[in-house]
């Protein structure tokens, strides 16, 4: 299988199974002299880790990542570091049943017709375990960003759940890290509570929908063409796993406006331009405004469920299909810190193939 690196000059190549002995990323185009500690990247990792709260995989992975390769008494060296996350609960029995049948909406079909070959206990690659490296790498990426760039912050929240949305009116920052939903309406989190509960006794799952935003990040990052910013940011996003959908800004909705609503006007501040509203989510023509940088995802429901589903076989007999074993109710909780680093590693290239082609800064002064 090929194409498991992404990234232009702040590279990222993942590894390794759901259910294999260990999973990880090598990390190369690292600036040297960024501290990198484990202690730093595990604070990122036990965000995203299962077995936390009732809302999430059952699976308990201490997630513990080890450095095995580019970082010397605490710095990156400039070369590849290499990071491994070891697995320690995997239940392989658990997939017995679905050795020689597809589970409906899962990719378990797809990978066996590409293949011949596919690794069903937990999906192998396909897996939702396979982010653990992609948050380690972003570990390395915001550590990376707090020395280039110390003024980019990124964070992600939940706006969606199933059909059920936030009230933007209640947004509080500060209610995204006391629940289990990440979401910054503490009365959507309370809603939720009740109705993910009744999903998962029912043996079902949902989806929903992530909002991340890059905060600080400088005019002219990206290209005009094909190495847009928000073209690479909705490529990363939807590399991950679940999801089904990326908008930047507006998004879809913007289809609906006129030109006269959907322009962000300009004035002139203290410190530059300034834009009044910010439809197009921090990003024009491909190049970074310096407004927000505001993406959405939409993840889908969890297709391994106690709910029985009509399905074939390897050898093309039709049957009912229940899948046992611990899954997500919904999987868009924990998607949350992976979006979360995904922006950050394309936010870190960027700035690196902007420093590289025109130097520091913008070189287009206005005013």
């Amino acid at each position: 299988m090929s194409f498991n690196t992404f990234g232009h000059m702040f590279r990222v190549t993942t590894w390794g199974e759901s259910h294999g002995p260990a999973l990880g990323a090598t990390v190369d185009g690292c600036p040297p002299g960024v501290p990198v500690e484990a202690t730093q990247l595990q604070h990122w990792l036990d965000l995203r880790k299962p077995g936390q709260n009732r809302f999430t995989t059952q699976r308990r992975e201490p997630d513990e990542v080890e450095i095995l390769s580019g970082v010397f008494e605490g710095q990156s060296t400039g070369t590849p570091i290499q990071l491994m996350i070891r697995n320690t609960d995997q239940r392989s029995r658990d997939y017995g049943e679905i050795a020689e049948a597809f589970r409906p909406g899962h990719a378990d079909i797809t990978y066996w017709q590409k293949y011949g070959i596919r690794d069903y206990r937990g999906g192998g690659r396909s897996s939702a375990r396979e982010t653990a490296a992609r948050v380690a790498a972003g570990g390395v990426a915001r550590a990376a960003l707090g020395v280039l760039a110390p003024g980019v912050s990124v964070t992600g929240y939940m706006v969606q759940m199933g059909p059920h949305r936030i009230d933007r009116a209640r947004f509080d920052a500060a209610e995204i890290a006391r629940n289990p939903f990440w979401t910054p309406d503490a009365q959507a989190a309370k809603d939720w509570a009740d109705y993910l509960d009744a999903l998962r006794k029912s043996g079902d799952s949902v989806g929903a929908v992530i909002e991340v935003v890059a905060r600080g990040v400088p005019p002219g990052l990206g290209a005009p063409i094909y190495a847009k910013l928000d073209s690479d940011l909705a490529a990363a996003m939807m590399s991950i796993n679940a999801v089904k959908g990326v908008e930047i800004g507006e998004g879809m909705a913007a289809a609906a406006l006129t030109g006269t609503e959907n322009a962000d006007e300009i004035r002139m501040g203290p410190d530059g331009p300034e834009y009044l509203s910010n439809h197009a989510g921090g990003i024009l023509g491909g190049i970074s405004t310096g407004q927000d940088v505001v993406v959405r995802l939409a993840v889908k429901p969890t297709s391994s469920i106690l709910t029985p589903r009509r399905s074939v076989t390897r050898t093309g007999q039709e049957t009912d299909l229940v899948t046992k074993g611990r899954h997500d109710p919904c999987v868009g909780i924990r998607a949350v810190p992976v979006a979360e680093a995904m922006m950050a590693c394309v936010i870190l290239d960027h700035l690196l193939l902007h420093r590289g082609q025109v130097g520091e800064g913008a070189r287009g002064r206005i005013g």
